[in-house]
This record gives C-alpha cells, sequence and structure tokens, in this order.
C-alpha cells in the first residue's frame, strides 16, 4: 500500500489553520497563539508582540504584556538550539525538562572554566554566593540596578587571557542569564515600551520536574502537529536535541509516514494523514524570527529558493516576511516615520495586493507610535527602509 500524499497545497492549507494566521483560526488568547506553533521567537523583544497579533482575534500589545508580566501565562525560556523562546505556561515544564535543563547545566560548566581560567580565585562556591546575594535583591531590577545591589556582580573578569583576541567582561550578565537558565528569576516588564529588551527581574519558582524523555515526547508531539509533515531532520534543527534524543522522542510518539509531492517522505503525527481543506484566503505580515518561517530546516514548500538572500540575513535568521495563503510572496519593513512598506517578489495577484494592503494598514494601526528595528537585519528589510 502506498503512503498517504500530502500536497504542497495541503502544506500550507495547514499553515493558515494550525498556525492561527487564516482569520477564522486566530486565537482567543495569547497562551494560544503561542501553542499553536509550540513556542513564538523571543531573541528580538518585538517578535513576541508581533507575532502573537498576527494570531489573535483581537487586543494590543496591552494584553500581550499582561499575559508576560500579569497573567504570566506566557514565559520566555532559554531553551530550543539553546535561543529565547516564549512559551505558554502549560508547556513550560516540558521545554524546561526537555531542553533547557541541559542548556542550563552547560552555561554552568562554561561560567565556572571562565572563572577558573581568569585566575582571581573565584570558583563555584564564590559563584553560589554571588547567585545568593543577587536572589536577596528585593524587587523587579534591572541587570544595572542587580550589579549596583551586589558588589559580587561588578566583578570582571579576563576572557581568553594571553591571546590576540583577549577581552575583559563583567560577571553581572552571565550571571543573571545563569539564574534565568535555572528558573529561578524571570523576565519582568522592560523600562521602555514593548519593543524593549532591557528587562527587569523578578524571583519565580522552578518548573514542576517531568521526566525528560517524557517532554521531549511532549514537544515532538506538539511539533508533528504543528509543522508536519516534516523530517527528523527538521526536528532535529528546531530543538537543538541529538539524533538520539530525536529519534527516542518520535519512537514514543508514533507519527505516521507520508508522501511529498517531490518524492521525498515525511512524518506526521499519528493518525493525522487526512485532506486538509483549504481556509478562507489570508495575509499576514510576520516579523522576524517569526516560527512559520523558521520552524523547518528545509523551507522549500513555503518559499522560492530565489528569494531567500533577499530575506534572510547571513546567519539564517528570517526578516519581516509578506505571506498569501501559506507562501512567502515578499517582505516588509517599518520606516522611521512609522510607514510600513513592503514589496512583493513575484505577482500573486490582485487579491493578494489588496489583501496585503489591508493588512498593513492594520499593522500600522496596532504598532501605533512603537517604532520596529529588527534585531537580525536582511537585505530587503534594509532596502524597504532606506
Amino acid at each position: 500500500m502506498s503512503l498517504p500524499l500530502v500536497t504542497t497545497a495541503e502544506r500550507r492549507h495547514r499553515l493558515g489553520r494550525r498556525h492561527r494566521l487564516a482569520p477564522s483560526a486566530h486565537a482567543a488568547t495569547v497562551a494560544e497563539a503561542a501553542d499553536s506553533v509550540v513556542a513564538l521567537h523571543a531573541t528580538d523583544a518585538a517578535t513576541v508582540f508581533l507575532s502573537a497579533r498576527a494570531r489573535l482575534t483581537a487586543g494590543g500589545p496591552d494584553m500581550i504584556e499582561r499575559a508576560l508580566y500579569e497573567d504570566v501565562s506566557l514565559v520566555r525560556l532559554l531553551s530550543m538550539r539553546n535561543t529565547l523562546f516564549a512559551v505558554s505556561a502549560e508547556l513550560a515544564p516540558h521545554v524546561d525538562a526537555s531542553t533547557a535543563r541541559a542548556i542550563a547545566a552547560k552555561e554552568r560548566r562554561t561560567l565556572l572554566k571562565r572563572l577558573d581560567e581568569d585566575g582571581q580565585g573565584l570558583d563555584a562556591a564564590w559563584l553560589a554566593d554571588a547567585e545568593a546575594a543577587a536572589l536577596d535583591a528585593h524587587g523587579p531590577s534591572t541587570g544595572s540596578q542587580l550589579s549596583a545591589a551586589v558588589p559580587a556582580l561588578r566583578r570582571k573578569i579576563t576572557i581568553s587571557r594571553g591571546k590576540k583576541y583577549e577581552t575583559e567582561q563583567g560577571v553581572a550578565t552571565r550571571v543573571i542569564r545563569l539564574l534565568a537558565a535555572d528558573g529561578r528569576i524571570r523576565r519582568d516588564r522592560p523600562r521602555g515600551s514593548w519593543t524593549s529588551s532591557q528587562y527587569r527581574w523578578v524571583h519565580t519558582e522552578p518548573w514542576p520536574a517531568v521526566p525528560a524523555t517524557e517532554a521531549r515526547a511532549e514537544i515532538a508531539r506538539r511539533w508533528l502537529h504543528a509543522y508536519g509533515p516534516a523530517t527528523e531532520a527538521d526536528l532535529k534543527w528546531w530543538t537543538g536535541w541529538t539524533l538520539t534524543e530525536v529519534r527516542k522522542a518520535l519512537v514514543a510518539v508514533g507519527p505516521d509516514q507520508v508522501r511529498l509531492e517531490d518524492g521525498t517522505t515525511a512524518l506526521v503525527g499519528p493518525g493525522d494523514t487526512g485532506r486538509e481543506p483549504a481556509p478562507e484566503p489570508w495575509a499576514a505580515l510576520l516579523p522576524g524570527l517569526d516560527p512559520t518561517g523558521m520552524g523547518w530546516a528545509d523551507r522549500g514548500f513555503h518559499l522560492d529558493p530565489a528569494h531567500r538572500s533577499a530575506l534572510f540575513d547571513y546567519a539564517g535568521n528570517i526578516g519581516p516576511t509578506v505571506w498569501w495563503n501559506g507562501e512567502i510572496v515578499g517582505g516588509w519593513a517599518q520606516r522611521p516615520d512609522g510607514e510600513i512598506v513592503w514589496r512583493l517578489l513575484g505577482n500573486p495577484g490582485r487579491a493578494a495586493e489588496q489583501a496585503i494592503t489591508a493588512e498593513a494598514g492594520r499593522l500600522a494601526t496596532w504598532v501605533a507610535e512603537a517604532r520596529i528595528t529588527p534585531r537580525f537585519r536582511t537585505p530587503l528589510e534594509r532596502e524597504l527602509v532606506a
């Protein structure tokens, strides 16, 4: 018996519905929007807000701020690929156990090695004292405020001593990063607007313990629902897990295999082989690093390879993109005066242009007086701003 066929069109239909980008599929809450793609990229502060906006039925930046800083239904974790993501509080224990714990342990080993190489006698005991002192600081505090309150955080260490690229660094950022990776502090409301990354830090409780194998299986299951059909290589790239960890997680999930139009095979969740009907036509302006653009190692089904150089930076980070019915058709940017501008990289037709124009207007209204400059600039975004 031949494997079920999932066409390129059906893969794009899945994006509209499962990533909550088609208007009829929009989410009612920020946590639902994040869960639809498993996690929202959070390296760039604005990405969380703009990615959630594109998937919500209603609500402005204040709704997302409430989720992050008041309800705490959405939390930022250093996790997949050693990258900052925002995930729902429901999913956070699984992300923590599957990925963040290992990253935190590696961060600690790295910092202890740096302290030892510096030769000032700073060791694990000194680090434990510095962490305890930082945790004793009261109230939400920025990194600068913590450094002012805790003398140990004002220490500096020499990196790569004796080499041409020797440099001196403060320990505050590294200690704070370690406390966050361990789940003992979390990022709170920043100084400035929702586009700011100058976070205050507040105490938090570590996440409930979940067995790592169970957690990885849960992440893989959710990821297959959101991003399938996909490959083992895609999941390995997205998670940053070892190949052994990926394969064990997939065995636990028990995915089904399907055929793609190019003749290759891919994986979907158990029983998820049925036809995916088309949602209503939809346009979206997604921010740089949005999960829908970054979810696979191979993105050929929604992006013409000829357009990659315009939309990605040298390190492989995607910039702001324009979508029409599950395909990237252009890019957008915000100019210094606030105007949202966009350019098509093909000819998707008159209906697409009208829908994109309307979506750009909605985005401009939502952003209002805020100004957005992607952390990772891409060739097309730079051209549009200029």
